[in-house]
C-alpha cells in the first residue's frame, strides 16, 4: 500500500467515525475568539489520524490543527499536515459543509492532497503531477474566466472591517456574484471543480490550505498569497486561489492598488508561523 492509498483509507475511516457519532452530544470550546470553535470530535478525529499515521509510519512528521506536531519547522522527510474538521462552526451548527483535510509533503516537495467532504461522501484527491480527482472521476483543466463573469468565495466579515474593506469591496462589486461556504478546504476544491472561480481570504494556517492547495493546482489553478507570492506550507498567509486569468486580473487589477496596505498587513500578521 502506498502512502497515498493509506491516506485515502484513514481519511475515510475518520469520516465514518464522525458520521457514526453525529447524534452524540458535543463538547464545545472556544479558542482565539467566540466564533473560533473546537469540539471533542475535532480532537478525537485528529487523534485517530495521528495514531494511524504513527502506527504505519513512525518516522513521519505530523502537524495538526489541534496541537500535534506544531513544533515541526522543516519539510525534511515526510510531513503530514492535517485539519481534522475544517469548518467546525458549520459542523456545530449545520452538521454539514465541513471537511477533513490532509496535505502530504516529501522532502520539501508536494506529494498528495486529500479533502473529504464527509456528509456528501465526496473525496477530492490528487498526487502532485498526476491530476486531481473527485472520487473516481478525473477533474479537467480549469477554464479561464473574467471577474465580471465569475463567482468568488469570500467571507463577508472582511467587508465589515474598516482596515481591509476598501481592498475587497471593488472585487465583490465587479464580480458576477459572491458566496461564503465557511470551510477553506471546501473552498479550494470548489475552485478545482468550478463551483466557484476564486476563493480569497486574509488569513489561513497551513492545515487550512495544505491539502486543498495541491488539489487545486492539479487542475491548473494558481494559488498564492494576495500579493501574488508563493505560499510556504509551514507558514500562515493570506490566500487567493483562482483560474489563471482570474488570478492575474484580481492580483494585478485590484489587489496591487493596495500593495502598501497589504505589505504592512502581511508584515504585521505573518512575521512568524
Amino acid at each position: 500500500m502506498t502512502i497515498y492509498e493509506f491516506a485515502e483509507q484513514i481519511i475515510y475511516e475518520a469520516g465514518q467515525n464522525i458520521k457514526n457519532k453525529l447524534a452524540l452530544e458535543l463538547t464545545i470550546e472556544t479558542k482565539s475568539n467566540p466564533n473560533d470553535l473546537v469540539t471533542n470530535m475535532d480532537k478525537e478525529t485528529e487523534q485517530l489520524l495521528v495514531e494511524r499515521i504513527n502506527q504505519a509510519y513512525p518516522d513521519h512528521h505530523i502537524i495538526g490543527e489541534e496541537g500535534h506536531g506544531k513544533e515541526v519547522d522543516t519539510l525534511d522527510g515526510v510531513v503530514w499536515i492535517i485539519d481534522p474538521i475544517d469548518g467546525t462552526l458549520n459542523f456545530v451548527h449545520q452538521q454539514q459543509n465541513f471537511a477533513i483535510s490532509i496535505g502530504i509533503f516529501k522532502d520539501g516537495e508536494k506529494y498528495a492532497g486529500l479533502v473529504y467532504d464527509v456528509m456528501n461522501d465526496n473525496l477530492y484527491h490528487a498526487i502532485a503531477g498526476e491530476g486531481a480527482y473527485l472520487n473516481d472521476m478525473k477533474l479537467g483543466a480549469l477554464a479561464d474566466t473574467t471577474l465580471k463573469r465569475s463567482i468568488i468565495s469570500l467571507n463577508p466579515n472582511w467587508l465589515t472591517k474598516d482596515w481591509i474593506k476598501d481592498v475587497y469591496t471593488p472585487i465583490v462589486k465587479d464580480a458576477r456574484s459572491a458566496r461564503s461556504y465557511g470551510s477553506a478546504a471546501l473552498d479550494f476544491v470548489f475552485v478545482a471543480v468550478g463551483i466557484v472561480d476564486s476563493y480569497m481570504t486574509l488569513r489561513l494556517h497551513p492545515w487550512d490550505f495544505a491539502g486543498g492547495m495541491i488539489i487545486a493546482e492539479e487542475t491548473g489553478a494558481v494559488v498564492s498569497n494576495q500579493m501574488g507570492e508563493t505560499l510556504h506550507p509551514l507558514q500562515s498567509n493570506s490566500i487567493i486561489v483562482a483560474n489563471q486569468q482570474l488570478h492575474r486580473e484580481i492580483v494585478s487589477g485590484y489587489l496591487s492598488r493596495y500593495e502598501k496596505e497589504l505589505t504592512e498587513l502581511h508584515q504585521g500578521m505573518f512575521s512568524s508561523r
